[in-house]
């Protein structure tokens, strides 16, 4: 039997750095040697695409996340 699987993984990462755009860096370097040490991990799974955003605590994005999605 052929069966689709749709997942998300979701985490929020939480590190010191200079600018957002810094801490999508670090991020984005750590996820790109995982994803290099695992090269078989993204066909096996059918890994499309990755994708975050940095965010300041406190930003409305964190309070959200803090309330269960509203705002």
């Amino acid at each position: 039997m052929k069966v689709k699987v749709h997942w998300i993984m979701d985490g929020i990462a939480e590190l010191d750095a200079e600018s957002l755009e810094a801490a999508e860096q670090l991020v984005n370097a750590e996820l790109a040697r995982f994803v290099k040490e695992n090269a078989d991990i993204p066909s096996k799974l059918g890994i499309n695409a990755i994708q975050g955003k940095a965010y300041l605590p406190g930003s409305t994005e964190d309070l959200a996340q803090k309330n269960g999605g509203s705002e």
